[in-house]
């Protein structure tokens, strides 16, 4: 069942939001984009965005902005459609397991907005949007992830 998105009004605890994004499957990403940064700067957050050419190299461009102190969250959006092999899972898995080591090594949040979707229209609802925008979503999880390490 999908989640409506919470409309509260959130503050950011301070520092920098860093935002990779994934070129390939624009219109999807690009709309999650946009919604992930317009959060943010409602909260009063910084944003810097780096754009990848596709969900694989999120990882890559992850862990170089993941040093030390240097940014409050790190904020990961892709979209990967499944096609008839099993490539699309074989990324998905990749970083989402990269991700998730960078996250427990750097000791730093990294929201996992990168999506598997088998059908175009499962995309649409939760990338095009406002009620279920994954980019809102991830916006909102990376206000709440820096103020908790901040109070850790």
């Amino acid at each position: 069942m999908l989640k409506l998105i919470n409309s509260k009004k959130v503050r950011s605890s301070g520092g920098t939001f860093a935002i990779v994004a994934s070129r390939y499957n624009s219109e999807y990403v690009d709309a999650m984009l946009h919604a992930a940064r317009e959060e943010l700067l409602r909260a009063g957050a910084r944003i810097r965005i780096v754009r990848v050419p596709g969900a694989f190299e999120i990882p890559a461009a992850a862990a170089r902005l993941a040093q030390p102190k240097r940014y409050a969250a790190i904020i990961c959006l892709g979209v990967i459609f499944q096609g008839e092999t099993s490539h699309a899972q074989h990324i998905g898995w990749g970083v989402t397991h990269a991700l998730a080591q960078i996250q427990v090594l750097q000791k730093i949040p990294v929201i996992h907005g990168v999506f598997v979707f088998e059908k175009v229209k499962h995309a649409k609802v939760r990338c095009l949007g406002a009620k279920h925008n994954r980019g809102t979503e991830a916006a909102q999880t990376a206000l709440e992830m820096a103020r908790v390490m901040k109070g850790l």
